[in-house]
């Protein structure tokens, strides 16, 4: 069976994460690839006991997030099969009745705030990579992306901001950087054709060392 390669992508939120997988997968050029987001992955309901003071939940807390779908779903991409990845509707902070297809594939990018975080998810992948942007550039992409795609106030991301986001990327995304094979700053373009073209050799590395079969041995 041909390898299933499974490059990472982290960083915080507003870091460019999304952007930076689409760009990779731009530059390989291959109809066998995805882009799986852990965004999709939020569960229905957070967990109480991370809650802020304020009653709000926690989005930016490990637990926030479905890890045993998560992690049967990167087994299956990693064996070669596909999967039915679930929507999740940010406005009503909740999954649809939907799903979407994804794979078999190649080359899977996934990409997410805690894509390096849990160790099991760290040893499917072949590539890992942290994007390390400011903060002051993180908060405004947020921004912006929140009020114009999501449906929030500016109040209420300033807010989530300073009670959630920030504090729990100084906690648990940053020190996500040790993990990482390399870091990408916010110029994103000439990283994102590097990465591209790593993958395009291991592609075809591969290739190469697919044993013949009995027609191409002939």
């Amino acid at each position: 069976m041909e390898k299933i390669f499974i490059i990472g992508v982290a960083g915080g939120s507003g870091s460019g994460k999304t952007t930076f997988a689409k760009k990779v997968l731009k530059g390989i050029k291959n109809l066998e690839s995805t882009l799986l987001h852990m965004d999709s992955y939020y569960l229905d309901t957070q967990p109480s006991e991370n809650y802020t003071s304020s009653g709000k939940p926690n989005f930016d807390h490990p637990q926030a997030f479905d890890w045993n779908l998560l992690r049967e779903h990167l087994r299956e991409l990693k064996n070669g099969n596909g999967i039915k990845c679930p929507i999740y509707d940010f406005k009503n902070s909740a999954r649809t009745e939907e799903f979407e297809e994804i794979g078999p594939c190649r080359v899977v990018l996934f990409e997410g705030i805690f894509s390096l975080y849990d160790q099991e998810i760290r040893n499917l992948l072949d590539i890992k990579c942290f994007l390390h942007v400011d903060s002051d550039i993180r908060f405004t992409r947020r921004l912006h992306r929140d009020v114009k795609e999501r449906g929030r106030s500016l109040e209420s991301v300033i807010s989530q901001y300073y009670d959630t986001v920030r504090p729990m990327y100084q906690k648990y995304l940053d020190p996500q950087r040790q993990y990482a094979d390399f870091t990408v700053g916010e110029e994103t373009d000439v990283a994102s054709l590097i990465l591209a073209a790593r993958i395009k050799e291991l592609l075809t590395t591969q290739q190469k060392m697919k044993p013949a079969t009995a027609f191409e041995a002939i």
